[in-house]
């Protein structure tokens, strides 16, 4: 087993100090029933008094486990497969079997099991997924199916109090594109972010744990990987993608029956395809909390990294001049997000904002001439940041600007790849960065790590140790030319993106406004280790996300109310309040006491 970092410790000592001791939970299963359903099997963590009374005395060896024994078991079998999908394999059946204890041994070594559970491994098991299928989880929702939507959606959601309904058509999955309903994966991964990390809590009034408070949704579509088309084995619709206005009355289809069912509820959209990720959260952010992951999620969390890094520069967000190379969700996420900062923190205009970002695609730098001599369609989400005719550098004068080009007319202060396009930071665009500014920043976010826009450790030699560094996925520590380790910031939109969906489910805020993201961000901002030691690390390290999460819900709560979007019982509560409150609420993995009830308990 692994030792907490000092954060994590006292995070672990905070949640000791204001977990409450839970009442016994009754419950209507038992023998078989019971073992057979992860919400509630514990193996070997029956008492006695609980074996006899569900009728387990027979059907479990005699020894009773505490969960902390459990996970060290668990943690041994762990180490014992050789390889990342095979400890994703067994994590994901271990999470089959016995909810409890996955996230509690997620939990206890949060750091080194993301990369296994997420990003890179989980794009592997993704791509598999209707090989590897054993059990189905989530509710999905297929197009050839529609017109039974409701029946289904209300089939799958009686009884239940949902927080949270996590969503996608898999059409852009961890950078290996569309996977149809594979993606499947990403979803439940996001789901077990919210409930690993403080979220609100699943407890109704008689305090009973309940971690099914979150959906995952895949809505069929169809796919446009025709490996998976001529897949005999493929689990999903095997049709090409519904595209227009049948995929957007789809969509709309599903939404209405989440704000008509559960109004409170935050919607959490992820791996949508480009297009249709920012036409949706355009659509309905006004009428409902939603929130697009790889779009706020992504800026967000870059906005913290470069909120901390001109903390060490001293300079203001609107002092930058901002590359970012590759423009799609994520690219044109991030520079909203970097831009909508300068304009609610430096109170810079949204036209002078935009005219600090240069957004470079596959056809080159984005302007006017690119449309008028290619005949390229820039798409409308875009149109803001295109770079006008009459600018003194130069570059929009024609089209197919590459990086190395801008980056030596620019002199950009920030670099950002999000493009997948591994490499794509050379030496020499590395380089030309370093001589424009004293301390570049460079982001190459782009996952998973095979590609990534540049190799931190080349990028940090080939400035001599000037760069500010984070990256997408993990990386070891680059040397500094002072023999100094420099630590590898992982710009994870796990870092935030809980904390932003806990402050917003905390006080069933109506929507998710930029202001609430902004807050959040500066939040994450003010934790990184740069600001004590500018050639420390730019965002906390990802095993302190719990307690980072938890400090990003309380600036979004209390912005939110600030904002008056809150409900009735949240209006007027002050800042203090605020953290009490949440605090009550986080949900810390943990077995209940059962008592056997035929007639009324839980199932």
């Amino acid at each position: 087993m692994t030792s907490p970092s000092s954060l994590s410790y006292h995070l672990l000592s905070f949640m000791a100090k204001t977990t409450r001791v839970l009442p016994q939970m009754r419950v209507a299963l038992r023998g078989e029933g019971i073992l057979t359903s992860p919400r509630f099997n514990k193996g070997t963590a029956f008492t006695i008094p609980e074996r006899k009374a569900l009728g387990l005395t027979g059907r479990l060896p005699y020894r009773v486990n505490s969960l902390d024994e459990q996970c060290e078991r668990a943690w041994n079998q762990l180490q014992a497969r050789d390889t990342p999908i095979r400890k994703n394999t067994f994590l994901q059946s271990m999470k089959d079997q016995n909810w409890v204890l996955y996230y509690a041994l997620l939990a206890r070594n949060l750091k080194e099991l993301v990369p296994i559970i997420y990003t890179p491994t989980e794009a592997e098991a993704i791509s598999n997924y209707s090989h590897l299928f054993r059990r189905s989880e989530g509710l999905f929702l297929t197009f050839s199916q529609q017109d039974t939507m409701e029946e289904d959606f209300l089939e799958q959601t009686k009884g239940r109090n949902l927080d949270l309904f996590v969503c996608s058509d898999a059409e852009a999955i961890l950078g290996i594109g569309d996977q149809g309903v594979g993606g499947i994966g990403v979803r439940l991964i996001v789901i077990l972010a919210y409930s690993s990390l403080p979220k609100l809590n699943c407890q109704d009034i008689r305090g009973q744990s309940n971690p099914s408070k979150a959906l995952a949704v895949t809505l069929d579509v169809g796919t446009d990987n025709e490996e998976l088309l001529n897949d005999p084995l493929y689990v999903g619709w095997p049709h090409k993608r519904v595209r227009g206005k049948e995929y957007d009355d789809f969509v709309d289809k599903f939404v209405q029956l989440v704000r008509k069912h559960y109004p409170h509820s935050l919607l959490h959209f992820e791996d949508f395809g480009v297009g249709n990720a920012n036409t949706l959260l355009s659509r309905y952010r006004e009428d409902h909390a939603i929130f697009n992951d790889d779009i706020q999620g992504t800026g967000a969390v870059t906005l913290a990294c470069v909120l901390a890094a001109i903390g060490v520069t001293k300079s203001k967000l609107s002092d930058q001049r901002i590359v970012i190379y590759g423009a799609g969700s994520a690219g044109l996420g991030i520079a909203k997000q970097i831009r909508d900062g300068m304009i609610h923190l430096d109170g810079t205009k949204e036209e002078e904002a935009n005219k600090l970002f240069w957004l470079i695609d596959k056809f080159g730098l984005i302007t006017e001439q690119l449309e008028k001599e290619d005949g390229t369609k820039v798409r409308e989400a875009l149109k803001e940041f295109v770079r006008k005719e009459n600018e003194e550098e130069g570059l929009s004068r024609r089209s197919g600007v590459g990086l190395l080009e801008v980056v030596k007319k620019v002199k950009p202060t920030v670099l950002i790849g999000c493009s997948t396009h591994a490499g794509a930071f050379t030496k020499e665009v590395v380089e030309a960065m370093a001589e424009g500014c004293e301390r570049p920043i460079i982001l190459p976010l782009s996952n998973p790590s095979r590609l990534v826009e540049v190799d931190p450790k080349d990028a940090n030699d080939w400035t001599k140790g000037k760069a500010l560094l984070a990256t997408g996925s993990p990386f070891p520590p680059a040397k500094m030319p002072n023999g100094k380790e420099y630590i590898i910031a992982e710009c994870n939109n796990a870092l935030v993106y809980p904390g932003l969906g806990f402050g917003s489910m905390l006080c069933q805020s109506r929507q998710m406004t930029d202001k609430m993201i902004i807050a959040g961000a500066e939040r994450l901002a003010a934790l990184s280790p740069a600001l004590k030691d500018p050639d420390n690390a730019l965002l906390p390290d990802f095993g302190e996300a719990p307690e980072v999460n938890f400090e990003v819900a309380i600036a979004v709560a209390q912005q939110a109310i600030e904002d008056g979007i809150v409900s009735d019982e949240w209006k007027g509560v002050g800042k203090e309040e605020v953290r009490q409150k949440a605090r009550e609420k986080i949900w810390v993995p943990e077995y209940r006491e059962y008592v056997f009830d035929a007639e009324g308990g839980e199932r």
